[in-house]
């Protein structure tokens, strides 16, 4: 039976771009998931395997990158604007692009009066947190006279655009990651608290203004601290949490590191200038610890920010 060849593209999907473009002291984030599909003359690749027309999907990776830093990204629609009409353009056999962009939005966060001693400036303004925001959670253990109370939110995402360095670690022959003194700092954070109310005859915290405070602190540590690590970070934010939150005796982290690579622009002729960078999905670095009141034993499970 006869066979021919139907509708058909190609592209590379999910291309994640960050474009950092700072503005002095203030920081502006595009963060973008853009997808690349590619159709036209593509019949031979098809029947005979010739790739005479066939621009790389590595190519339309490339370009992406290379836009950001060209044309930078004013908007998902202008940003696939410009993509769409140089492959349809620049390239005889294809004749149709479909561009699929999922933008993910970010606030800054606010931070505190009196902000964190590394700093030494009067405004943060390179700290952002995920729109959409986390996933409150809590768990309520209860036994006919005692209560044990663990609160706490998930897929709290959260970056530092700069403010951030990573160096004088171990290295052995395996090592092949370069130090760096500027580099984005970005996680989820998942974190688990423990309240110190266990009877009925004590008084009762404020949950929701206890949570929406916890929340504030623990993003305002995230902003202010100048990070050499985001094992200190994590510290940090658990320090603040128990240092402002009487209610509070002990808080757990689990801190995926989301990393961001700069983009190698040079062979495009171009010059990243720490503003394009990947941000890779995974294998990922695990930052996990218990932060405690001084004289309290730990009670959290390990493994319950991981659930």
């Amino acid at each position: 039976m006869a066979t021919i060849l139907g509708q058909n593209q190609y592209g590379k999907a999910e291309n994640r771009v960050v474009k950092i473009t700072r503005d002095g002291d203030t920081h502006h984030i595009k963060d973008l998931n853009v997808s690349v599909a590619l159709s036209g003359d593509m019949d031979d690749v098809h029947y005979s395997g010739s790739n005479a027309n066939v621009l790389p999907t590595d190519t339309t990776k490339n370009t992406v990158y290379a836009f950001a830093k060209e044309y930078g990204i004013e908007s998902a629609e202008q940003f696939g604007i410009h993509l769409a009409r140089w492959f349809v353009g620049s390239q005889e056999p294809i004749q149709r692009a479909r561009i699929r962009i999922e933008e993910y939005a970010w606030d800054r966060i606010a931070t505190s009066d009196a902000n964190s001693k590394f700093i030494g400036a009067d405004e943060v303004n390179h700290s952002f947190v995920r729109k959409g925001m986390e996933t409150r959670v809590t768990q309520i253990t209860y036994d006919g006279q005692n209560w044990e109370v663990i609160s706490g939110l998930k897929d709290l995402v959260v970056m530092n655009s700069t403010n951030s360095e990573f160096w004088g670690y171990v290295k052995d022959k395996y090592t092949t990651l370069k130090e760096a003194y500027d580099r984005i700092l970005a996680t989820q954070v998942s974190a688990r608290w423990r309240f110190n109310w266990s009877d009925d005859e004590q008084r009762m915290p404020n949950w929701e203004k206890s949570y929406a405070e916890t929340k504030k602190h623990m993003l305002q540590a995230f902003a202010e601290t100048y990070s050499l690590s985001l094992q200190q970070t994590l510290y940090q934010m658990g320090s603040r949490i128990i240092n402002h939150r009487s209610e509070i005796d002990e808080v757990r982290f689990s801190l995926p590191n989301k990393h961001h690579f700069l983009v190698d622009l040079e062979p495009f002729g171009l010059k990243n200038d720490n503003e394009v960078y990947f941000a890779a999905d995974r294998p990922y670095g695990l930052i996990e610890a218990t932060v405690l009141r001084d004289g309290v034993d730990a009670r959290i499970p390990v493994d319950m920010t991981n659930l």
